[in-house]
This record gives C-alpha cells, sequence and structure tokens, in this order.
C-alpha cells in the first residue's frame, strides 16, 4: 500500500486540477481580456436601484466620546462627582482599566453645546465646521456592539464578526459590485498621522483585507510621500516597455501554472499585475494635489497641504470618487481617551472637523454627495463615568459599547436627522437601537444590495457580512 501512495497522490493533484482548469480558464479568459471598461461584479447585483454608488467611510479609530461630541446631557451637570446608579450600569462588564475602580463618578462633558442648523441637530462646541453641514448628516445615537476591547470591536466593525478572518466590508462591496474605473483599484484604504500626542490603537492590514474571497477584493493601502503604493514604481533603468515585456513573459508563466493546476489565486495575481501597470499611470497624477487651487487647501484647513494627515487624505478621497473608486476608508486613530479626555477631544478634532465638513460639502457641491454615502463614526463609546482622577475640569473616559454615535451623510440618507435616543446617562439606549449589523446591512442597501443575498461559499457554508443578522434600518433612509 504504502508503493501506490504517491502514484495516488499524484493522481488526486491531476483530477483536482482538471476539475478547476474550467473555472479557472474561465476566469483567465475575463481577466487578461482588454478591461477598456470596469469590471462588472455579481449577476444580479446590485439587486434594485442603488441610491449610492460609492462609499467613503471616515473611520475614527480609538472610539470618539459621544458624549462630548454628539450626545448632549445637560442634566449631568447636576450629577457632577457623584456614584452612577447601579440601576444604570446594571451590571455592565468593564474593561480592566477601570473595573478595579472604588468608585464610578459622572463626569459631565466640559464642552457647551447648542443646536445646529433648520434641523436643530446638537452638536459641542468641538466640531464648529461639522455644525455647519447639521442639516445634511443624518446622526446616529444609538449605535451599539458586543465587543469591548478595540481590536474584536474594530474587526466586528469592519467585517461583521470580532474573529479574524472574515472579508471587510470593503471587499464585500467590491467582490458584489466590482470596479468602474479599470486603472484604480475598487477598494483604497488611507491611514493618516494625528497631529497630536496620542494613544493610537494599531491597525492591521485584515481590517480591510478579502478574508476568503479573492485576494484582488481587499483594500490597496495608499500612502503619503512620491510612492503612494509601495513597489508600484518601476526600479532605475526599467521604462515601460521594459515592464510591459517583463509582465507579458510573466503572465506566460502564470498562464501556464493556471491551465494546469486551475487555481483561482493564480487568476488573481495575473489581474494584479495588470492593475498594478495600469496604475503606474493613473496613480501618480490622482495623488498631485498640486494640481488643487488654494481655496481647496483654505477649505480643508490649515494640514491639507501636509501628506498623510486627514485633511489631505480627505482630498484624495474625493478625487478617488471622482475616478469612480467604489470605497474609500480613510482611518484617523488617536480617539482612545482613557485620560485627558478633553484635550484628546479638543486635539482630534482639530484634526478632523473642518475636513470632514469640506468634504461633504464640496461632495454636494460637485453634485458627487447625490450618489456618494459618507460614514463618520468610531468603533464604540466611551463611559459617562470618569476613568481615573475626576476634576472640574478634567476626567478620563473608558470603553463603552452599549451606545455611541456616528454620523452618515449623501446617497439615500435622511438628511437633518438624529435617530434614536439615549438615556440621561448616554449609558442606555431607550429608543430606536442600531447594532453594527444594521449598519452594515442599511449601507449595503443603499448601494443597491440586498445583504442577505451577498454571499460566498467557503468551508461548507455560505457566509455574509451580516452572518444570521441584519436589519435594514429604514428611519435612517430618505
Amino acid at each position: 500500500m504504502l508503493d501506490h501512495a504517491p502514484q495516488l497522490a499524484i493522481a488526486r493533484r491531476q483530477f483536482l486540477g482538471a476539475g478547476c482548469a474550467g473555472v479557472g480558464a474561465a476566469a483567465l479568459a475575463a481577466l487578461m481580456a482588454p478591461r477598456a471598461h470596469a469590471a462588472a461584479g455579481l449577476a444580479g447585483f446590485p439587486n434594485f436601484a442603488p441610491r449610492a454608488r460609492r462609499v467613503i467611510w471616515l473611520t475614527q479609530a480609538g472610539a470618539p466620546s459621544q458624549l462630548d461630541l454628539f450626545d448632549h446631557k445637560p442634566h449631568l451637570k447636576e450629577q457632577f462627582d457623584k456614584d452612577l446608579p447601579a440601576s444604570i450600569r446594571q451590571g455592565q462588564r468593564l474593561t480592566g482599566m477601570t473595573a478595579g475602580q472604588g468608585r464610578f463618578p459622572v463626569a459631565p462633558s466640559i464642552f457647551s453645546f447648542r443646536q445646529h442648523g433648520a434641523s436643530g441637530i446638537w452638536m459641542s462646541e468641538a466640531l464648529p465646521h461639522t455644525a455647519r453641514i447639521a442639516d445634511d448628516l443624518c446622526v446616529i445615537k444609538t449605535l451599539h456592539t458586543e465587543a469591548i476591547n478595540h481590536d474584536p470591536a474594530m474587526t466586528l466593525l469592519q467585517t461583521g464578526h470580532q474573529i479574524a478572518g472574515r472579508p471587510s466590508l470593503g471587499a464585500w462591496v467590491s467582490y458584489g459590485l466590482g470596479d468602474e474605473n479599470a486603472n484604480l483599484p475598487t477598494f483604497v484604504v488611507m491611514i493618516s498621522r494625528p497631529s497630536g500626542p496620542t494613544n493610537a490603537q494599531p491597525l492591521h492590514e485584515r481590517m480591510w483585507g478579502a478574508g476568503f474571497l479573492p485576494t484582488r477584493h481587499q483594500g490597496v493601502r495608499f500612502s503619503p510621500g512620491r510612492d503612494p503604493v509601495l513597489y508600484l514604481s518601476d526600479p532605475p533603468g526599467v521604462g515601460r516597455d521594459r515592464r510591459r515585456e517583463f509582465l507579458d513573459t510573466l503572465g506566460t508563466l502564470n498562464r501556464m501554472t493556471l491551465d494546469a493546476l486551475g487555481d483561482p489565486e493564480t487568476a488573481a495575481r495575473i489581474d494584479q499585475f495588470e492593475m498594478a501597470f495600469r496604475m503606474q499611470a493613473a496613480v501618480p497624477e490622482l495623488a498631485d494635489l498640486s494640481t488643487e487651487p488654494a481655496a481647496t487647501f483654505e477649505r480643508y484647513g490649515p494640514e491639507s497641504q501636509k501628506p498623510g494627515t486627514y485633511a489631505a487624505n480627505c482630498i484624495l478621497a474625493r478625487r478617488l470618487v471622482e475616478r469612480g473608486v467604489r470605497f474609500v476608508q480613510l482611518y484617523h486613530r488617536g480617539w482612545d481617551q482613557h485620560g485627558n479626555c478633553p484635550a484628546g477631544v479638543t486635539t482630534q478634532c482639530h484634526d478632523t472637523d473642518q475636513p470632514s465638513a469640506a468634504l461633504v460639502s464640496e461632495l454636494k457641491e460637485r453634485g458627487l454627495l447625490d450618489d456618494t454615502l459618507v460614514v463618520w463614526g468610531g468603533e464604540f463609546g466611551r463611559t459617562v463615568y470618569s476613568q481615573g482622577t475626576l476634576t472640574a475640569t478634567n476626567y478620563g473616559r473608558d470603553h463603552h459599547p452599549r451606545c455611541f454615535t456616528m454620523w452618515m451623510a449623501g446617497a439615500g440618507v435622511r438628511a437633518g436627522t438624529t435617530y434614536g435616543e439615549t438615556d440621561d446617562y448616554s449609558y442606555n439606549i431607550v429608543r430606536d437601537p442600531v447594532h453594527i449589523h444594521d449598519l452594515n446591512a442599511t449601507t449595503l442597501h443603499l448601494l443597491g444590495i440586498d445583504h442577505t443575498r451577498l454571499t460566498y461559499r467557503f468551508a461548507g457554508r455560505d457566509y455574509r457580512l451580516t452572518d444570521v443578522h441584519g436589519t435594514v434600518v429604514r428611519g435612517l433612509i430618505a
């Protein structure tokens, strides 16, 4: 029996390779055809007329404090330094950072709040520029999640699951809808640098990864500097003709492998090399902000001419969607204010408030907001009680998954709306809860996708972004 084992193994590989060859050949034919137009997504997608064609997701990593930005609780001033009632906390599990505290003193926000726009949406003084676009926003006060620590919470927000390995939202959108520009990725990611000292949580590439989807759907990270996409530039002495010749030869070898084994990832590799070749011409022009008028930089603020800042990346986000990129994910780290919360919030708002508002306003002026969905928010919220020492002018806030605030703007969103209500301590939801799965289901719905139909079979079962959960929140849709 042992003498026949190698022959059986070879026969098995040949059988499997032959069985996959038809699929691989069909995939290769689509990938290698001249792409004079964008690549379509799945057959039948979008499932119905979309309100949005593209998404810009402004991810505020670290968890912005809803109490200091959007969720106005004026009666908390009367509760300053009083213990949070047990009837409010309801035995909620705590992080290791505050579990050992002897008490949980209530810390009202030191920021003043006002209503803005015809809609009367409440915002704090930390957001003067966002306040000017209040009537374009749908502010959701009742997001909630199961995760209480950053990594699982961010992973859940991005992939619909707390454990790594699932495809990200941008990858799902790419898989379902395809691209609109053959010369640029469908899904682009940018990570901005905070301007001040911060407690910036790490971000992992799996958060914009493709998981078990074909790898061509993963996010392509753009970095500041001369080479926005790593390893895209040719080395000295290698011109376009030489690069084309090299890719043709490499493509021949990859096609031989594909014909022999039928591996879909080989087809994806061929497509990625061809995409990189096209990006060599498209990306430098895209990333060159010197062509923008001075008025653009004035609008986005003083940091906007510094590569890698949130403001500069917001301009790039607008340029990307103008060119047909379907999903842009912009991360800004540093919202993790366990201590010195007022100063931290002020610094973060200095970085993000004006550019976020400018992006929405400029998209609107250019007619792009009608079919571009903009989403702003983090992975959870912050506690009403102080972490560490509480004073009249300073406090910290721990993680709080039970309720937090995000906003949406643009295609199909009910503008000038505040959705949901929390209790007097911004601790529990009392009306209209929105789970992360509901938010993702609603995002897909605005893109014309029924979240229950966007599935991928892997390891013997059908997976989807929202797993077996998620309900479209009709109250967020105009």
